[in-house]
């Protein structure tokens, strides 16, 4: 596959996307709301599983030498998946606790990774239509509503002393805070799931800093929309988040951001002083 190649399966992935959506949604407005709990402890409804299973088989109808990895059948062993230089990597539902609290703040990601590094996402909100979509090469694109025409997106340029920091609705912890704090008088921005990312993505926030565990799925999709919108997503140390390069699947902690600045570079050399 070639950048024309990626561009050209966007329009059918955002419809696989919908398609999920529309299940999810006949889950979240009934009142057959079951919740497991997973070995992990992270929950699961039947939103989740009818997702999976509408992403899953359309994936396979649309390219059926790609395979499949999705948070809901993660238990492929890495000597199989390091064989992969291509793959599908989908959180069918990304916040099931934003689902099972009804705020709306829940995503459909699908992402394509090619030799490590996400080369296509979609991320798109089941409740309102709103979908962010990339591919490498082609720019980043939000679609407002179900029917409106998308527009490119970007980040923003830092202004010192107007930072928009975006943080987890379900996810806090006393690193993110003493790192919060750190950086004075901020704008902070509470909101479930990838969506976090995308904010940075469009230039709503400056800067996502995750301190605290994910797995490849919740940021894979999100990760192109934020590279081809201008920004980056990175570990601490600042390099590019990797894919599918370990036995566990689960991510470092991460930053997401519009650009580098001494306003929050400083903020990060004291909290990594202060793990040592």
């Amino acid at each position: 596959m070639n950048t024309a190649d990626y561009a050209r399966l966007l329009p059918a992935l955002v419809t696989i996307a919908e398609q999920a959506a529309d299940a999810i949604l006949a889950v979240y407005h009934s009142d057959d709301f079951a919740v497991e709990t997973k070995g992990d402890d992270s929950p699961l409804t039947r939103a989740d599983k009818a997702s999976h299973e509408i992403i899953c088989q359309a994936l396979a109808e649309l390219t059926a030498d790609i395979p499949i990895l999705s948070e809901e059948a993660a238990d492929i062993p890495y000597s199989e998946r390091q064989q992969w230089q291509t793959y599908w990597l989908i959180d069918p539902l990304d916040g099931t606790k934003e689902f099972i609290k009804r705020n709306d703040e829940f995503t459909v990601n699908i992402a394509l990774i090619h030799q490590g590094f996400p080369v296509i996402g979609v991320v798109l909100v089941p409740v309102t239509g709103v979908v962010y979509y990339a591919a490498s090469g082609t720019g980043a694109y939000k679609r407002a509503t179900a029917n409106a025409e998308a527009e490119k997106i970007q980040v923003r340029p830092w202004q010192s002393g107007q930072l928009s920091i975006a943080g987890s609705r379900s996810h806090g912890s006393g690193a993110l805070e003493d790192f919060m704090s750190c950086l004075g008088d901020i704008k902070r921005m509470s909101i479930g799931s990838s969506l976090k990312m995308c904010l940075v993505a469009e230039g709503k926030a400056d800067l996502y800093p995750r301190l605290g565990l994910t797995s490849e799925w919740d940021t894979a999709a999100a990760q192109c929309v934020v590279e081809e919108a201008g920004g980056q997503l990175t570990n601490l140390a600042r390099e590019r988040l990797p894919y599918n390069g370990k036995d566990s699947l689960l991510n470092p902690y991460f930053l997401t951001f519009s650009q580098t600045h001494p306003d929050w570079l400083s903020c990060l050399e004291a909290y990594l002083a202060s793990q040592v």
